[in-house]
């Protein structure tokens, strides 16, 4: 009797471990394929036309990301704390 326990015990934790398993797939396979652009006729035309594809209204301003790394960089930064 007390083996019959032990072998529906361990197919129950089997089954639940399985049913884990399935479910992180599901949930994962549904978050990567949400974060997956859709490229229909429209993308590829804009791909085609302007080399890029990207939903930001402007395009990225060089001279500006140029100028605020250099101003990154030429900071001073505190040396830091010996214990």
């Amino acid at each position: 009797m007390v083996a019959l326990f032990w072998i529906v015990f361990w197919a129950g934790l089997v089954v639940l471990a399985f049913a884990a398993g399935i479910s992180l797939r599901v949930r994962l396979h549904r978050h990567v394929r949400a974060r997956i652009p859709v490229l229909d006729d429209e993308a590829l035309d804009t791909i085609l036309n302007t080399g890029i594809l990207t939903d930001d209204d402007e395009p990225l301003d060089i001279r500006e990301i140029d100028e605020e790394e250099r101003k990154f960089w030429s900071e001073s930064w505190d040396e830091p704390e010996e214990l």
